[in-house]
Order: C-alpha cells, then structure tokens, then sequence
C-alpha cells in the first residue's frame, strides 16, 4: 500500500449532478401511427457527500473538485432517466466545513455522520407530463436541472485526542515511536517533522487512543514565525497536550514550558488551558538532576520523566495518555 501523506485541511469545489432530460416523444401504434406523447421524465442527479468514517485521520480523500453523475435522459415508451449515484467522501470524524466566505456550514461528530454538500439537480419532466385535456399531443419537455455549486474549505477539528508539544528536538517523535507503532522520521536538527504524525496507542482492553507528534515550535510562532499558524492550528485539534520539554537544552525546562504555553495563548486564548502533563525528557544525560526536581516542585502540572531515546519509563507515558484520554477525550 502506498504511503500517504497527512492532510489536515483542503479547498474543494463540489458540484451536483445535472439532472437527466425529459424525452419528447409520441407513441406509434400499428393501428395509430401517433397514439400519444410517451417521453419519460429524466433522472435525478447526484449528491456530493461527505460522510465521517472513525477509521480515517486524514483528509487525503477530499479533492479539488468534485463533481457527481448527471442522470440519465428520459427515453420514449414512458421510459426514466435512472437516478444517479451519489459522489460519498469518506472523511475522519470530526471535520469541519466552512463556506466560502469562511462562515461555519456543518461538522461530522460522528461516525456515518452525512453532511450533503452540494445536491443534484431534479430530473426534467418528459412530454407526456403535459398531457391534458387540453392539449392531447403536447411537444413541451424540460431540460434537467443544475446541480449545485459552491466552494468549501474543510479541516479537521479534532486531529488527535492528545498532542506533544514541544520546541524542535525535543524528543516528541522519539517518543511517539516509542509508544506506538508510528514511524515518523527522527534527527537532531530543527524542524524534522514538518506534518503532524499520528500514532495510535493500542491497550489491553482494546481501546485505542491517537497521539499526535506536532512539529516543533519556536518563539514566535503566533506571528507565524517558522510556519507557526500551520502548527498551531494542529495543537488547537488536540483534546489533551503533553509539553515534551528537553532537559539537556540551553533553555531551562520551565523556560521552555513558559514560553510553550505563551504561544499557544498568544494564538487562542485558552488553548494553554487544555488538560496537560508535562514530559522531562532526555534523563538519560547527567546533571538534570536540579532541573528536574525544580520542575516537579514549582509547575502545578504532572510530571513523567523519561527517556525516549532509551524507553526509559515511557510506560508511565503510556498510562497517563490513557488517563487523560479516560477523564476528557471521552466527554
């Protein structure tokens, strides 16, 4: 299967199907050659629909534009037009379509959630819809109707139920890799990760809770320094956050966690009040000590001390993920 990449927000042009048109045409019978009118009315149209599926994370399916099936001309012999198909996008749960003019328009919550974009046009009557007391052989159709037409822009609301947080080579897809079965790409220079990857942590009992690697950011990043408005709007579709802060930086942790938290407050007020842990990586290099008991003791969040790189307790990550996805992604 070929690998696809993560897709967070799209433009599309969606656009119904035409409906089919009307026939104009007259019986002819061996005993009379023009027994009456017998064109069969057009079908209708196709829908372009969007429809959550909890299986998808991506909005990779969402093109450009999209266009349903005209349906079919009416035929002679009192025949149909056969009703098009609808064009159903599978979407992840959770997206959000706004107009044009950025106004909000529909959210899919739920799985098999529909929302009909943009709805065919009705099928055009054929002549023998006419037919009336008055006009015995009436040469009157319609054309199909127009589907309709219009642009959206769709995202996703909530990409993941908890998002690590952190300035770049922090550790975070260290860390993912270590908790999950996601491979996103790690090295020791800024801005590796450059999309959100998700990685789903499998438990027990079944459950399955999707973590997000944000790519790292830097100071500024609410002015869109270091393409900050693009990874802030990924942490904003986070239900929890974790601060993966690195022991080992020039910046103390608590500097770092300060400055995290401005950012994302500086971009939408409350986002720094999500439910959060704090994760002290690198404790696998000497004289971190001192930071990390200063940590623990000043910051009013948990604490987990770990080392991604070497799965030093990155179990207890695992199980505080779950609390936190018990306590609020559920609500």
């Amino acid at each position: 299967m070929q690998a696809s990449h993560f897709v967070d927000f799209r433009l599309s042009r969606v656009q119904g199907g035409q409906g089919g048109k009307g026939a104009m045409s007259f019986l002819s019978l061996y005993a009379k050659e023009w027994a009456g009118p017998d064109g069969g009315d057009g079908g209708n149209g196709g829908h372009v629909v969007f429809q959550a599926n909890r299986n998808l994370r991506s909005l990779s399916n969402v093109r450009a534009v999209h266009i349903a099936q005209s349906g079919g001309n009416g035929k002679s012999k009192y025949g149909n037009g056969k009703n098009a198909d609808h064009t159903v996008i599978q979407v992840p749960v959770g997206s959000l379509f706004k107009d044009e003019f950025g106004e909000f328009v529909a959210e899919l919550e739920q799985h098999d959630d529909l929302y009909v974009a943009a709805r065919g046009g009705a099928g055009g009557h054929g002549n023998y819809f006419f037919l009336s007391n008055d006009n015995r052989a009436p040469t009157t159709y319609e054309e199909g109707g127009l589907g309709e037409e219009k642009t959206l822009s769709v995202e996703l609301r909530v990409m993941a139920h908890v998002g690590l947080v952190g300035f770049p080579n922090a550790g975070k897809s260290t860390l993912l890799r270590a908790i999950s079965k996601a491979r996103p790409k790690v090295a020791s220079y800024a801005f590796t990760t450059l999309n959100p990857h998700i990685g789903i942590v499998e438990y027990e009992d079944h459950e399955q809770v999707a973590v997000a690697d944000i790519p790292g950011l830097i100071p500024g990043a609410h002015l869109n320094k270091g393409l900050g408005f693009s990874f802030l709007r990924h942490i904003e579709r986070c239900v929890c956050l974790l601060y993966v802060l690195d022991l080992t930086a020039s910046q103390g942790p608590r500097s770092q966690l300060q400055d995290l938290r401005y950012e994302l407050e500086q971009y939408s007020s409350g986002l720094s009040q999500r439910p959060a842990a704090i994760v002290a990586n690198k404790t696998d290099v000497g004289g971190v000590t001192d930071l990390l008991d200063e940590l623990t003791r000043e910051e009013d969040l948990p604490v987990i001390a770990i080392s991604a790189k070497k799965k030093n307790n990155t179990q207890s990550v695992v199980q505080f993920i779950r609390k936190l996805y018990d306590q609020h992604a559920l609500t």
